[in-house]
C-alpha cells in the first residue's frame, strides 16, 4: 500500500484477527514516515475500552496520530484523553436500526467538545463493530448533521468495499470512510488490488 493516495491507516489493538501489537505498529508507523505522496497518512489505532495507563503505554510505544475509540468510552474519558496525550480522538458509533432516531442521537450531546472526529459503523453484537456489513444507511443525515454542528469531521465503516462507496459518497459525501474487510482476500489480510480499487473509487480516479 506505499504510495497510495490514503490520508488515514488503522492498527487495530482492541480484540480482533487484524490485531497488531504496539512494537509491530512502530515499525509500521516508521514505514509510513517514508511514503511519498506529499502527505503522510496519519496513524489511528483502533482500541475498545482501553484504560488511561493502557493508552499512556501504548502511544509510548507506537507514535499515533489519532486514538479511535470503539467501546463504551464516556465523554469524560475522551476529554481526558485528548487532555493528557496529544492525539486526536475519534469515537465510533455503533448504528442499531431498531433504535429510534431520539434514543440514538439523545447520547451524542454529552460529546461535544470532547471528540475530534465521528465514526459510524455497523452494530455487532460481540465486537460492537467491525462486522464487514452495512447499516441504514438513511440515518447518516442526523448524524451528520450533528458532527457539522460541532465542526467535526463524519466518517463512514460498515461493510464498504469498491462496489459500494462510490454510491455512498455520491449521496451521502461524508467527510470520509473507514473499510477494512472489503479490501481483504481473506479474513486479516488486505489484498493490494482491493485496496488500490477501493482508493481510487474514494479519490474518484
Amino acid at each position: 500500500m506505499i504510495n497510495l493516495p490514503v490520508d488515514y491507516i488503522g492498527f487495530v489493538f482492541a480484540k480482533s484477527r487484524r490485531n497488531v501489537s504496539p512494537k509491530q505498529a512502530a515499525q509500521l508507523i516508521q514505514v509510513l514516515r517514508q511514503w511519498d505522496t506529499g502527505k503522510t497518512p496519519a496513524a489511528v489505532g483502533v482500541l475498545v475500552n482501553p484504560d488511561l495507563n493502557e493508552l499512556e503505554e501504548l502511544l509510548q510505544e507506537a507514535a499515533l496520530d489519532v486514538v479511535q475509540l470503539h467501546g463504551q468510552e464516556s465523554p469524560q474519558f475522551c476529554r481526558e484523553v485528548k487532555e493528557r496525550f496529544p492525539v486526536s480522538v475519534f469515537k465510533a458509533v455503533s448504528i442499531e436500526s431498531d433504535r429510534s432516531e431520539a434514543d440514538r442521537l439523545s447520547s451524542l450531546d454529552a460529546y461535544a467538545g470532547c471528540i475530534d472526529g465521528l465514526l459510524l459503523d455497523t452494530y455487532d453484537p460481540v465486537y460492537g463493530g467491525g462486522s464487514g456489513k452495512t447499516f441504514a444507511w438513511d440515518l447518516i443525515p442526523p448524524y451528520q448533521r450533528w458532527a457539522s454542528q460541532q465542526g467535526i469531521p463524519l466518517f463512514i465503516a460498515g461493510g464498504l468495499d469498491s462496489d459500494n462507496v462510490s454510491h455512498l459518497i455520491g449521496q451521502y459525501a461524508p467527510y470520509g470512510v473507514d473499510v477494512s474487510s472489503g479490501v481483504e482476500s481473506e479474513p486479516g489480510v488486505k489484498d493490494i488490488n482491493k485496496v488500490t480499487a477501493f482508493v481510487e473509487r474514494v479519490k474518484g480516479k
